[in-house]
């Protein structure tokens, strides 16, 4: 499969904790849909210590993994809103 354009969308979204409202990452995001993905290579700025963990009420919201061979996020369902 076609791996994503890293210059990719213009259109940056803040991502929060759901838990605790803590900025986490600014991601350039493509399309309208849910946020399921953040392929890292599209992290403009990353507020994290840890990866995929918050650092301010230390629950995991994300886990590293490989999409179409690139280094992802992968999103846990209902952790993070995206304003």
């Amino acid at each position: 499969m076609a791996k994503p354009n890293p210059k990719g969308p213009v259109r940056t979204v803040q991502i929060y904790c759901t838990k605790c409202k803590f900025q986490l990452l600014k991601y350039r995001k493509g399309g309208k849909g849910a946020l399921v993905k953040c392929f890292k290579t599209r992290i403009v700025e990353n507020f994290t210590k840890n990866e995929g963990i918050c650092p301010s009420c230390e629950s995991q919201f994300a886990r590293s993994t490989l999409i179409r061979g690139t280094p992802a996020l992968k999103i846990v369902g209902g952790k993070v809103i995206m304003k």
